[in-house]
């Protein structure tokens, strides 16, 4: 299926865009379902738009949001995507949302799998996920080169996996391919004019491998990418 591509004036009219169509998204997932689950990215690329989607009049009580990766680090650091979550998104109105963990203390992520996994086991797939992609079309943690690429990508790839990739200084938790690609929705943000030719890019034919982003653009719901310089 090929992804819409929305391209916005600005970052601000791309928050508030992404913020309105998530947020209705999210109110059909309740009205159906009575609970809703998000998953969004880390980073601060995508901060305008969590501030910004904190604000919806949404029943947030009953929606679980969830992290698409984490840093391995307690919320202390300020690498942690966690913290930029609560600064972001869990205020306002939806302060209110079930935050699914992505970290537990330990000395490394294999330690916590089998806890953190059974936390948000019942919360998948998600409803809505909002990606972020990088220059080197990497997307959550599927990072090329990265030590678990390839079962991340397989069909039979468990929900949640440890990865560690080349000049990435911290382990990391992410989402597998299977359970991003079943998302009800799919949105990719993304910014400049380098992740701009990235995607297009990783739109031509060829390895997931090379473009892990391409298990996105190819997934079986619709997927929308939302592009501001």
């Amino acid at each position: 299926m090929i992804p819409s591509i929305l391209h916005y004036q600005n970052r601000e009219e791309q928050a508030l865009d992404l913020s309105e169509i998530v947020s209705r998204e999210l109110q059909a997932a309740l009205d159906t379902n009575g609970r809703a689950t998000l998953a969004v990215p880390g980073g601060t690329t995508p901060g305008a738009f969590l501030t910004a989607l904190s604000l919806a009049r949404l029943d947030w009580s009953k929606v679980a949001v969830m992290l698409t990766d984490e840093r391995f680090v307690p919320e202390s650091s300020d690498r942690s995507n966690t913290r930029l979550l609560r600064e972001t998104l869990l205020q306002n109105d939806a302060a209110a949302a079930k935050l699914l963990p992505f970290y537990a203390e330990a000395d490394e992520p294999e330690d916590v799998m089998a806890t953190l996994t059974a936390g948000i086991a019942e919360h998948l797939p998600p409803d809505v996920c909002v990606l972020g992609m990088g220059e080197d079309m990497h997307t959550a943690s599927l990072f090329p080169g990265a030590d678990r690429l390839s079962e991340a990508l397989s069909p039979n790839a468990p929900p949640l996996l440890p990865m560690r990739a080349p000049g990435a200084p911290e382990p990391r938790l992410t989402l597998s391919a299977p359970v991003l690609r079943a998302s009800g929705s799919l949105h990719i943000l993304i910014t400049g004019s380098g992740k701009q030719e990235a995607l297009e890019k990783a739109m031509q034919d060829g390895p997931e491998e090379e473009a892990p982003i391409r298990a996105i653009l190819n997934a079986p719901s619709a997927v929308t990418v939302h592009y501001a310089d």
